[in-house]
């Protein structure tokens, strides 16, 4: 039998206790930056001694050392839960205020499958695994981890992460850009406010904002190339105190998404072209900040074909097409050694990531550990 075939028959043995493992972590999530227990928790399951702590709530541990000389792959996975109130209704819901809505808990009982089953067969590399904190928190985990030599004497950062927009079971290895980059924006429109009885005395800003809100729209349709594609989103308007008084100020925030750096420049020095013309054409000016988040996650092309190959092998129906405009900090990764992100479909028939019924099937916590299994052994082969 090969590797993977070893490794796979030894991780079916580890399932009954990951998926115990999984319900342990669900009822009793952790938000970005308190995530210790949950690193306790995971590395004890892991069996391989506390590790290193890493970015404040992280551990690194090195779960097998390897037959020969090389640099590590490691297995990443996620701590946090998301300050959701849970509406599953099974019996090991979360009951506060956190909720494992992103499938964080499927990803660490996954893991812990596949690194408990690699002390049973014989692994040609170092096999480290990486408990990351704060990937949904505004403070970058992954970045933290870097800082912290995380990444030092790694060849490989290899993830699965599940996902309701693929069909249930399907596994996408897509080479190349599949996370965007992300970025905050904040429009401060200032102009001169009054009775809102003499509107000819006043340059309102609420008017002006509302109008570089729509202008916006143009970065996406006319300004990066639509096959690429770009996401400009106004979430939050903050203007006045009364609804007879016109302000003095409107405030618009909200993100743009791209998956290419050159568009990234682009996108932002659109924000503050139209953002400035479009209120000086009211009368009135526009300040605008950016707040630089997560570069576009880009998957190494032959790591994700060699993985695919691996996965079809194991049966998995395998996709190289699916690409999201979300966003993750494992591109951090990806910017400093071989990375692959891979998504496992669950259907949206549990919820959608970041809903309070989100729940995917126990099932795909050996699905998340295939694929792990099959990214290692496509990271080392000769």
């Amino acid at each position: 039998m090969s590797l993977a075939e070893d490794w796979r028959a030894a991780v079916r043995e580890e399932l009954d206790a990951a998926v115990a493992l999984r319900h342990e972590l669900h009822r009793s999530p952790r938000v970005a930056g308190d995530e210790a227990d949950t690193a306790a928790l995971v590395t004890a399951a892991l069996g391989r001694g506390p590790g290193r702590v890493v970015a404040g709530t992280g551990r690194l541990v090195e779960v097998a050392a390897g037959l020969r000389d090389g640099e590590a792959v490691a297995l990443r996975t996620e701590l946090d839960g998301l300050p959701v109130h849970e509406r599953t209704g099974v019996s090991w819901a979360s009951t506060g205020e956190a909720m494992h809505a992103c499938g964080h808990d499927v990803h660490m009982a996954g893991l812990v499958a596949a690194g408990r089953a690699a002390a049973r067969v014989d692994l040609p590399v170092p096999l480290l695994a990486l408990l990351q904190p704060r990937e949904e928190g505004v403070d970058s985990g992954a970045l933290d981890v870097v800082a912290d030599g995380g990444l030092d004497g790694v060849s490989a950062v290899l993830a699965a992460h599940v996902q309701p927009q693929l069909p249930p079971g399907v596994v996408a290895v897509t080479p190349g850009a599949v996370n965007a980059g992300i970025d905050e924006f904040t429009v401060t429109v200032r102009g001169r406010g009054g009775h809102s009885g003499y509107p000819h005395t006043v340059a309102d800003p609420v008017l002006a904002l509302s109008a570089v809100v729509v202008a916006l729209q143009q970065i996406g349709a006319r300004l990066i190339d639509p096959t690429i594609g770009v996401a400009c989103m106004v979430n939050r308007l903050r203007a006045g105190s009364a609804n007879n008084v016109v302000p003095d100020v409107a405030v618009g925030s909200g993100t743009v998404r791209t998956m290419r750096v050159p568009d990234r420049l682009r996108a932002h020095e659109s924000v503050r072209d139209i953002a400035g013309h479009v209120a000086a054409a009211h009368g009135c000016t526009a300040e605008v900040q950016i707040e630089h988040g997560e570069p576009p996650l880009v998957n190494h092309p032959a790591l994700a074909a060699a993985t695919g190959l691996m996965l079809d092998a194991m049966g998995h129906p395998v996709t190289t097409d699916f690409r999201s405009f979300g966003a993750d900090d494992f591109s951090h990764y990806c910017e400093r050694t071989r990375g692959l992100m891979m998504f496992v479909g669950t259907g949206d028939a549990r919820g959608g990531l970041h809903d309070a019924t989100f729940l995917p099937d126990d099932g795909y916590v050996a699905t998340v550990a295939d694929a792990l299994v099959a990214g290692y052994c496509a990271a080392v082969q000769d």
